[in-house]
């Protein structure tokens, strides 16, 4: 049985000529010879009217009475999408979440699935042609119903093809693929035909919006091939996938950038073992993700630390650096919510040395100062003020050469 896992977005089913348009493409997959999973999520704008409703009744909604309200979007959804097959006589059915089951734990709002009953997949793909699967929901194992967080489709969908071998994934968008960066910011952006597990993880992480971070992780870890495509057009999109040598010899793949970033100083801390902890664990206690992290040279005795958060963090965190101010002596907490990161990326980085010299050069050219720097194996990420993001964007894009067609 060769199957086929489909996912469409918000904009992909918010009307009904739009969710024709899904119906082709479902189809299409038919006459490949697949069985096909669809994955939906709600309609656009309709989780935010009913998270609006949430805060109207209630000053704190309870976790998991709101997943269970936001849930019905999806429910909407395929209930709608599957009435249209069945109207073009397609056997199908739509399926929740909790009738596969897609067992997840009970972080509600946040969920993380554990399992899924690939054995009723199969047994539900023998009577139907299409399964219509509702995104972003699973449900815990005493059967409450849970999300899995913003982007949650994407998760389903490359979950579910994992759970059912690897098959492959295709997720459908308003956008035509993975481009070289932004687009809207760069005019030679280019879309990239293939892209690498570990470079689309790096590009969702820096807030690139075409993936969800957990939707790759899941596709990485299962070897699961997904595909990125636009429901509106017939473009072949571009393919997620384990890296080769021709990827390899692309010295950088991308150019990403974040602008969610706040910059956290705490001033003259007692340079002594234990103080990154005293920073540092009070942050995780918190549950506040910390990103690039710079500790200055010793002082006369003294040492500053600097690091950046979510600007959705900031206050907490500067609440949070004042106790920690009080208890070790340090002598004040300064804050930027005016910097900006903006990344190179690409596999080829292991086997090839000279980008962050080229990186550096290419920006001081341009006058932008560099505030902070972190790198990993596939990327270099620098800290700037926000007002030269794109400008630095534009410039290493043409530094590496991405609006090169490289076949």
């Amino acid at each position: 049985m060769k199957i086929l896992v489909q996912k469409f977005g918000g904009t992909s089913v918010a009307r009904l000529e739009c969710m024709k348009q899904v119906r082709e493409k479902v189809l299409h997959g038919l006459a490949q010879g697949n069985k096909v999973i669809a994955v939906l999520s709600a309609r656009s704008g309709e989780t935010n009217n009913l998270l609006a409703l949430a805060d109207e009744w209630s000053s704190t909604p309870d976790k998991a009475e709101c997943d269970a309200l936001v849930a019905t979007g999806e429910q909407v959804s395929i209930s709608l999408f599957t009435m249209l097959l069945r109207d073009a006589g397609i056997r199908a059915r739509s399926l929740l979440g909790w009738q596969i089951p897609i067992t997840t734990d009970n972080d509600f709002g946040r969920a993380r699935i554990l399992s899924i009953n690939s054995k009723a997949l199969h047994g539900f793909l023998e009577d139907y042609d299409v399964l219509v699967v509702a995104g972003f929901q699973g449900c815990t194992e005493d059967g409450r119903i849970t999300t899995l967080g913003r982007g949650g489709s994407d998760t389903s969908a490359v979950a579910l093809a994992a759970a059912l071998g690897s098959v492959e994934c295709e997720i459908y968008t308003d956008v035509d693929g993975v481009y070289t960066t932004d687009p809207n910011i760069c005019s030679t952006a280019r879309k990239m035909d293939r892209v690498a597990y570990e470079e689309m993880l790096e590009m969702a992480s820096m807030g690139a919006k075409v993936l969800h971070i957990r939707s790759v992780e899941f596709a990485k870890k299962y070897k699961v091939p997904v595909r990125v495509r636009s429901t509106f057009s017939s473009d072949p999109g571009t393919l997620v996938t384990q890296e080769d040598s021709s990827m390899e010899a692309v010295l950088v793949s991308g150019i990403a950038y974040d602008k969610d970033q706040a910059r956290v100083t705490i001033r003259d801390l007692p340079d002594v073992p234990g103080m990154a902890a005293a920073v540092f664990g009070p942050l995780s206690e918190k549950g506040i993700l910390v990103d690039m992290i710079v500790q200055n040279t010793s002082l006369d005795g003294h040492t500053d630390i600097t690091f950046t958060i979510s600007r959705k963090d900031l206050q907490l965190t500067l609440q949070v650096m004042k106790e920690v101010a009080e208890k070790t002596g340090a002598s004040e907490v300064l804050h930027d919510v005016s910097v900006a990161k903006v990344s190179a990326i690409g596999v080829g980085m292991r086997n090839h040395s000279g980008v962050a010299a080229r990186t550096f050069a290419a920006l001081t050219q341009e006058g932008i100062n560099i505030l902070m720097i972190s790198t990993s194996e596939i990327k270099i990420t620098i800290l700037i003020q926000e007002k030269y993001v794109e400008l630095a964007v534009r410039i290493l894009h043409d530094t590496f050469g991405l609006d090169w067609d490289i076949g």
